[in-house]
């Protein structure tokens, strides 16, 4: 029997804002050890018989972070490009339509990009018995055991055990989160799991229940992954067809309706599991799966703490020193700093809601952006000015583009550059500087086979992002 790890990477972690960002979100971010979340989550079946390379579902803004991260692992995976974003019940059907396409009806291992598994060896004994049921032509899901009356989750309630030995129970009902006094009931009754969100079932048994359920979805899939076509390492399925689709979860879509017991459906099973499992929705849920010293703190990066209890403290670029404080969250990246108290750490969705409604780059991109050739660092800025120092990989080139209302002087600080201005190609060495004027042709190429660094200085009246005319580009990226 095949799995195949389907990882949906369409979450956005405003929670985890200021290191989660929408263009560089908290699954790419390596927040429990050095891997990042989408990287542990494409280990995370290793070892179990039968694994096929993973399908990953990402949304275009993503993409080569995404497939660059799976390629610093080793590894080879096929990455479905979403157009817009449509919820997880389109991206598993998009993967079941995919998978069922190559000749194949593997059981599919839906997981979502952003979450942690503290010990692997017990999900992976978990999803062993999920497969063993899907394989029966159930759709299974996983109830994780609740420590605490936590009002963050939805749940899951579990009917009568199941008779083939599986250690599953019938699903009886999703429930929405629930306020303290009722969590508090759930913990108490021992019928309550929290819901996980992960997924188990055959590709077959998926597009079927979705074809009942929800077949204006399906159509809508169908019609997408029928206009689809390769484009380097991405399948890209066809925009408009896809934007027609509906939004909606997995759950509402599906997994709801097969707890009645509809005519045709498949049965819903879910198996308990207790894995160090947490969605790290936000910094209280990642202070809880972190290590921590005697005093309860967790800290990263450049950071002293004098008489402070239970805090989370992670540092970027600067030290970050804490006294005489208990139960705080401090976050300092190199353009932004979050304090809050860790009881109110979901409300830092709507800092971030604000920054985006105010249009505000601190919503969308770190100082730091990485790029598919490479990365840029913007040190400084002022008026009609600003410097950036752009890192190119070996072998990589940036696309033949021009400005209309900039010019860029460039300093080589390591490496060498290969240098397009306008109809003169030349080679600038360390030490070395070149002048684009405004409105010029030009590309930068790394011809070397260490990085190149250079600073930036660019001048003009306006130096946003989008004042980019690109000709030729290697990425596929065209336009402005």
């Amino acid at each position: 029997m095949q799995l195949l790890p389907v990882i949906l990477s369409g979450g956005s972690g405003t929670r985890l804002w200021p290191l989660s960002r929408e263009q560089y979100p908290k699954q790419l971010l390596p927040l429990v050890g050095d891997d990042s979340l989408l990287q542990a989550t494409v280990q995370r079946l290793d070892g179990l018989p039968g694994i096929a390379d993973p399908l990953l579902v990402c949304n275009e803004e993503h993409r080569f972070v995404v497939a660059e991260q799976v390629r610093l692992l080793g590894r080879t995976g096929t990455v479905l490009l979403e157009p817009t974003g449509r919820n997880t019940a389109p991206a598993l059907t998009l993967a079941a339509l995919w998978a069922l396409g190559r000749g194949t009806d593997p059981v599919l291992v839906a997981m979502p990009a952003d979450h942690v598994m503290l010990d692997g060896d017990a999900f992976r004994t978990a999803v062993g018995r999920a497969a063993a049921l899907a394989g029966a032509g159930f759709a299974v899901t996983f109830g994780i055991t609740p420590d605490c009356p936590e009002t963050g989750y939805g749940y899951i309630q579990q009917g009568a055990a199941l008779a083939d030995g599986s250690g599953g129970f019938a699903l009886a009902r999703f429930v929405e989160k629930p306020d303290l006094a009722t969590a508090q009931g759930y913990l108490d009754s021992d019928d309550y799991l929290w819901n996980s969100g992960i997924f188990v079932m055959k590709a077959s048994v998926w597009k079927a229940a979705i074809g009942l359920c929800r077949p204006d979805i399906l159509a809508a899939c169908v019609a997408a992954l029928a206009g689809a076509h390769t484009d380097g390492d991405f399948v890209r399925v066809a925009t408009e067809a896809f934007a027609a689709c509906p939004s909606d979860s997995i759950d509402y879509a599906v997994m709801e309706k097969l707890t009645a017991g509809t005519a045709g459906l498949p049965q819903a099973a879910v198996i308990p599991l207790a894995a160090g499992w947490s969605d790290v929705g936000a910094w209280d849920s990642l202070w809880q799966v972190l290590p921590k010293d005697v005093s309860g703190n967790a800290f990263r990066g450049d950071v002293m703490l004098h008489e402070t209890v239970d805090t989370l403290a992670f540092s970027e670029s600067r030290l970050v020193a804490c006294v005489g404080v208990r139960d705080l969250v401090v976050v300092e990246t190199p353009d932004a700093v979050l304090v809050a108290h860790r009881s109110r750490t979901q409300e830092v969705k709507q800092i971030a809601a604000r920054l985006k409604r105010e249009a505000r780059g601190e919503a969308n991109l770190h100082r730091k952006v990485e790029r598919p050739w490479g990365s840029y660092d913007g040190v400084d800025a002022g008026e009609r000015f600003q410097v950036k120092r752009i890192v190119v990989k070996p072998g990589a080139s940036l696309s033949l583009q021009m400005h209309h209302h900039r010019a860029e002087h460039w300093v080589v600080v390591r490496g060498t550059a290969k240098v397009t201005r306008g109809e003169e190609v030349l080679l600038v060495a360390e030490n070395e500087s070149t002048f684009i004027p405004l409105g010029m042709k030009h590309r930068l190429e790394n011809p070397g086979r260490v990085p190149l660094e250079m600073i930036e200085v660019q001048s003009g009246a306006y130096l946003g992002e989008d004042d980019i005319v690109r000709f030729d580009d290697h990425y596929g990226r065209q336009g402005k």
